[in-house]
């Protein structure tokens, strides 16, 4: 009987501490991120190019898009664009459980000081930097200079 009772009281505190493991507070709420559709048209300037794709978040917390780079150009921007107007980000929010988009006419990336002019059929390496969730490399297709998909966004 007293073995019964030791046996009880050792499975029960262990399920306490396995329970313990997995509550709140230890970042149990997190973005799950991952891209979707990722292109740039042809650039037809030598130095510049522009940059599309969708970042979604299927986790249950929002991150931030702070910085991209690439192998292709000296530097990235995002840039927002309202009423015709485009204007640089330093970042852009992603909600959870929610979606950020990056394309023509609206949100973008753009590509400066290129180092080589990406072709058609070629692909561009982008890394994508958040406040919270690590790293996702990703790798852009080079579409004809007049690509604009249907759908994905």
């Amino acid at each position: 009987m007293r073995r019964r009772a030791v046996l009880t009281a050792v499975t029960l505190t262990g399920a306490l501490a396995l329970a313990g493991c997995s509550g709140s507070g230890s970042g149990s709420a997190a973005a799950d991120l991952s891209v979707n559709g990722p292109y740039m048209p042809q650039p037809v300037s030598a130095d510049m190019a522009a940059g599309f794709l969708t970042i979604i978040n299927t986790g249950a917390a929002k991150d931030e898009l702070t910085s991209v780079t690439s192998n292709v150009a000296g530097q990235v921007t995002m840039h927002s664009t309202m009423g015709g107007a485009m204007e640089e980000e330093p970042s852009f929010a992603i909600p959870a459980h929610g979606r950020l988009v990056f394309k023509s006419g609206g949100n973008h990336l753009m590509f400066e000081k290129l180092k080589r002019k990406p072709r058609q059929g070629q692909t561009v390496t982008v890394k994508l930097t958040f406040a919270k969730s690590g790293p996702l490399t990703v790798e852009m297709p080079v579409k004809s200079a007049t690509y604009n998909p249907s759908t994905g966004h």
